[in-house]
């Protein structure tokens, strides 16, 4: 279990990576019902709550709302979540949750049968980081979505979680490899492991890429969501480097490879994790 907070502290992402899918999709239908929850996905096998921080008051009932998520207190390096749910529910919410990877400490009732059970765990505070890239093949050789992959997974640690990979379609410019198709990865990062990171994927690219003309660009924010009206005119028709080193500044957004492949990895930002959406023009 994961959980990613906005610079304010008002709003955390919670990512339950489940290896039972089953009882995640229960729980997903029973959690979205709790008033802390503004929307809730299944994206695979990884469960994700957007929530509000703070205290409800659930009204728990079998069948109907048999569980959900109680409270979600933010300081400044941890995230306390509690679950309260009913009979197998109350099961989920204490056991299961507490003794999931990534969890620093807990605090459980009894639970199972029929009881009510509510369990309270905590987590590291992260904050979300997006690398975007494109341009790392060629006519020949590679595939970009495969290589940002395979660099992700070898730098993935429980500093700076790899939570996501994300394929998004561009315009099909006439200098393209052959699908015109950015890559946009997804990071939940302790405090002080964005640097690491950073170089850790700066390296394998700059070893792995077969192009002169790499981009890789990052983002650490909440969302990306003030950059869609440009991934949109990427996705749409051709754009100059110029415009993208421009929005690139005004975002806060940073260059780490400033090869042409810029243009296509600042578009692919905010769509990650949208992997449905993404992959059509």
């Amino acid at each position: 279990i994961y959980a990613v907070a906005d610079m304010k502290n008002e709003l955390v992402e919670i990512m339950e990576h489940s290896n039972c899918y089953g009882g995640s999709a229960w729980a997903l239908y029973h959690y979205s019902k709790s008033p802390l929850v503004i929307k809730s996905r299944s994206v695979g096998d990884m469960m994700r709550y957007l929530v509000r921080a703070g205290n409800s008051a659930l009204q728990l009932q079998s069948s109907v709302a048999a569980a959900g998520i109680e409270s979600v207190m933010v300081s400044d390096k941890e995230i306390e979540i509690t679950y309260s749910g009913l009979g197998g529910g109350g099961v989920g919410a204490t056991t299961c949750r507490a003794y999931a990877s990534g969890v620093l400490r807990c605090r459980i009732s009894e639970s199972g049968g029929g009881k009510r059970a509510s369990g309270t765990i905590v987590v590291p505070r992260r904050e979300r980081v997006l690398i975007g890239i494109d341009n790392t093949d060629s006519k020949e050789v590679g595939a970009t979505w495969t290589l940002a992959h395979n660099i992700a997974a070898a730098v993935d640690s429980l500093e700076h979680k790899y939570i996501s990979h994300t394929l998004v379609q561009l315009f099909p410019v006439p200098d393209k490899t052959q699908n015109c198709v950015a890559t946009v990865l997804e990071f939940a990062c302790i405090e002080g492991a964005k640097k690491g990171l950073l170089e850790g994927i700066k390296e394998g690219l700059l070893e792995y890429s077969v192009s002169d003309e790499t981009g890789m660009v990052a983002l650490s924010d909440f969302d990306a969501s003030s950059l869609m009206e440009y991934s949109r005119l990427c996705r749409s028709r051709m754009i100059t480097k110029e415009l993208t080193l421009k929005t690139a500044k005004e975002n806060g957004v940073k260059i780490c490879i400033g090869g042409k492949g810029i243009i296509g990895a600042l578009a692919a930002l905010p769509w990650f994790s949208r992997n449905n959406e993404s992959v059509t023009l």
